[in-house]
Parts: C-alpha cells; structure tokens; sequence
C-alpha cells in the first residue's frame, strides 16, 4: 500500500522548489535588465522582446496542453489587462531600474501587497482587520526608511512606487476579470497583448526615425534572452506548477525570496549595499507582507495567481 503521507510531503517539498525556483528567476530579472541596458538597448527594444518571445512560448506552451481559451468578455478584459496594466507596470519597473538602486527598486515594488489589501477593503469590500491596519502601517514605515536610507533618483523611487501601484491595480482587476479561466491562458494573453502595444509602439517610432535600440554586445542578448526564457517563461510556468502544489497561503510567502533574490544578486553581481537602515525597511516591508498573507484576504487568494505576470 502506497506511502500517501510520504507522497503529499514530496510534493509539498517539490512545490516549495518549484515556487523558489520562480522567485529566484523574477528576481532576477532586475540583473539581466541592468546588463542589457550596459550592452545599448533602451526600455523599448528590452520590453518588445520580452513580451514578444515570452508570450509566443506561453501561447505555445498553452496550446500543446489544450489549455482552453478565454472568450467575448473575458478575453477583452484580459487583453485590457496586459495592453494597460502590463504595460504601465512594466515600463515603469524598467525604467525606475534606470535611476535607482536594482536592490531599491525591487523592495519598493513589494509594496504591492499592501496596496492590494487597501485597494480590496476600498473597491472590494474587503474588512481591514486591525492586524492588517497594523501590516499596513509597517509597511509604510519600512518603505520610509528604504527611501530615506537608500541610494536613488528621486524618478526612479517614483517610478517604483508607481510600478507597486499600477500593478496592486492589475491584480485586484484580475481578481475578477480572470475567475474561470485557466491561469496559463491568462498569462499568455497578457504577454501578447502587451507584445502588442510595444510592438506597435516600436513600429511607430521605426517610422518617425527614432526606432528602439537593440543590444550591440553578446552578454547584453544573453540577458535580454535570460529575461524572456528564464525570468518569464520559466518563472511562470514554475510558478504555476508549485502553485497547484501549495496552494495560495504557502505560495504567497515562498514569493517573499523574490526580492531577497534581488538585492543578494545586486551585491554580488553589481556591487549595490543596502545601508543598514535600507536593509532594516526592506526586512520590515517583509515581514508586513508575510503578516498580511497569514492574516488573509479574499483577493490576496483569488489573485495570487495573476502574481506570476510579473
């Protein structure tokens, strides 16, 4: 007779890989962004790529599993996901990685998960518990002492906190526009609308003479590859598998490691410190974000999902 104990712990220890493996490569992709902008390309070239040879995959991936497609209404939404929100979040994200610190950048956007929880008690109905008001308020406190602490431009801490925004907008949206829809086919419909706003965009600028700047060395096509292939295809695919695994709860505080995953990475590979009182902000945005997870929240479950769209 099988072990069925000893199956549900291995693919619990599977699923918890799996997600690691997808905060490792999400925050990586704030690295490979930094060397591609080295090797000449600009935020144009970098995105239109991306969404282009990511959602291509995805859309592949999605038919050779017979994944079933959204329709009418849904499909709209969806498609108004990716060519806004998306878009605004990406062009955002890159562009602040272009003033500010990669390390900064990502603990700011982190900051999501609170903007979602007072988004959700505003437009949802959500109750905001005193434990939440309380994760809330360390949130704040943490991302004062990041900004505070930290090295940047005051664009590209704007920016960041934008791309929180914009993309506590995203997920609270989808938290309704996806219900019923298979989350691999969501993900490729937001990566290829947004493959086409930036492909339209690029052709536009093609044809006013300042067309989108593509790499000129090889390491800079290695991470702009990197940033389709791993911190994309890979990190929503492995985000999906570990997600069906753990469920909600578990997947939403293993994503915590993304942005750990960023600011180790920047220390190693591009020479960021965290001061001592940007390090103490980020640990608190953290630990808010694992307090309002294990305190709960209805579209912090139905949306975590759409987490994987990063």
């Amino acid at each position: 007779m099988p072990d069925l104990h000893a199956h549900s712990r291995a693919d619990t220890a599977r699923g918890a890989l799996l997600v690691a493996l997808s905060a490792s490569a999400f925050g990586a992709m704030a690295i490979f962004g930094r060397y591609a902008y080295a090797g000449g390309t600009d935020v144009l070239g970098l995105l239109t790529l991306r969404f282009v040879i990511g959602g291509t995959l995805l859309a592949a991936i999605a038919y050779r599993r017979g994944v079933r497609w959204p329709r009418g209404r849904a499909l709209a939404g969806i498609a108004a996901m990716g060519a806004l929100g998306y878009v605004g979040q990406s062009l955002c994200y890159f562009i602040a990685l272009q003033h500010a610190q990669a390390s900064l950048v990502a603990l700011l956007l982190y900051l999501y998960p609170a903007f979602v929880t007072v988004l959700a008690a505003l437009w949802l109905g959500e109750r905001l518990t005193r434990v939440k008001t309380a994760a809330l308020v360390l949130c704040l406190a943490g991302s004062a002492l990041m900004v505070g602490g930290g090295h940047g431009e005051p664009l590209g801490i704007g920016l960041a906190l934008a791309a929180a925004t914009v993309y506590s907008l995203y997920i609270v949206a989808g938290a309704r526009l996806t219900r019923g829809v298979d989350p691999l086919a969501t993900t490729a419909v937001v990566c290829l609308s947004a493959a086409a706003v930036f492909c339209g965009v690029s052709i536009v600028r093609t044809l006013s003479g300042a067309p989108p700047h593509l790499p000129t060395t090889a390491l800079a096509w290695a991470a702009l590859v990197a940033i389709a292939l791993v911190s994309t295809v890979t990190a929503m695919l492995a985000f999906f598998a570990g997600l069906a695994r753990l469920g909600a709860a578990r997947t939403s505080m293993l994503s915590t490691l993304e942005p750990v995953v960023t600011v180790l990475l920047a220390a190693i590979l591009l020479g960021e410190r965290l001061t001592l009182v940007q390090g103490c902000g980020g640990a608190a945005v953290l630990a808010a974000v694992l307090w309002l997870v294990r305190a709960g929240g209805g579209p912090r479950d139905e949306a975590v999902a759409l987490e994987g769209n990063l």
